[in-house]
């Protein structure tokens, strides 16, 4: 059904962040793992480009932090992206009580 896999995109590889910060909630992360964690996770893999650019816009907002090791950076969820992860969780939470 067309429909349901235009929602499924839209809820999955074009709005990735909700996914990113409950990976990195749960453990601190290389950016390359991303991709194959939200695969393992969620069922979905985004491109290399997105999880990127997507990671970028999350530092940028300061809803995560990396930290440097050696050649590696390591990201890690901040206090505000545990706050912006919550939102995320009771918004679809409501939109399933909406459509209930």
């Amino acid at each position: 059904m067309q429909e349901i896999e235009r929602l499924d995109k839209n809820n999955t590889i074009k709005c990735i962040w909700p996914y990113i910060l409950k990976i990195i909630s749960e453990e601190p992360i290389h950016a390359y793992q991303l991709r194959s964690k939200m695969e393992e996770r969620f069922g979905f893999r985004c491109g290399r480009v997105t999880a990127y650019h997507a990671l970028y816009k999350l530092k940028a907002r300061r809803f995560v932090s990396e930290k440097h090791e050696g050649r590696k950076i390591i990201y890690s969820i901040t206090e505000k992206g545990r706050e912006a992860l919550k939102k995320a969780v009771d918004f679809y939470k409501q939109r399933v009580k909406l459509l209930s």
